[in-house]
């Protein structure tokens, strides 16, 4: 019975590997990617014969909830920390050199975590109306519905943003 789980992981890792570390660095840093990459596929070694044939949404929603668990694990850590002694804060990355995708950012993270990480599966990780109704565990009607509501959460946060309308933001115009 082993030969068989370990031929089905040796078959599964190849087909979900990189899609999960981009996932997967997308969202966190570099070492907790890695921890939370690890992670997620000992949970798929643990429960490989539950892993269904289409097995990357699955397996994103597993990833998913391994990150939460990091992040959950990151701020009990920093809680004890700042109780020992005070801390400064690590220093921020350069800001990315194209303006538009600075403004998707900001306008990403303005959003509500649940509709940005909606839009993230959607637009980053291009998954399908019924691939994040697995992931997320919920109707694909449901993801539809939440999907278009949080388009358009987004596109009002973008308008907000100076300069990131596109078009809309033209100051010189032809007269006849």
């Amino acid at each position: 019975m082993t030969d068989g789980r370990r031929e089905r992981f040796e078959e599964l890792v190849p087909a979900i590997l990189e899609p999960l570390r981009r996932f997967l660095a997308r969202r966190t840093d570099a070492a907790t990617a890695d921890d939370v990459l690890a992670d997620t596929l000992l949970v798929c070694w643990r429960r490989i014969d539950e892993v269904p044939d289409e097995a990357l949404p699955w397996a994103y929603g597993v990833a998913r909830l391994c990150l939460a668990n990091a992040e959950r694990s990151g701020r009990r850590q920093r809680r004890v920390a700042a109780r020992i002694a005070t801390v400064d804060p690590p220093a921020t990355a350069s800001g990315d050199p194209d303006p538009a995708v600075d403004a998707v950012r900001e306008a990403i993270a303005a959003l509500p975590d649940a509709d940005a990480e909606l839009l993230r599966f959607w637009a980053w990780e291009q998954l399908s109306v019924s691939d994040i109704a697995v992931v997320l565990d919920v109707t694909p009607n449901a993801v539809s519905i939440r999907l278009h509501r949080a388009r358009e959460k987004l596109r009002d946060e973008l308008r907000k943003i100076p300069g990131a309308a596109g078009h809309d933001q033209v100051t010189e115009r032809r007269t006849p």
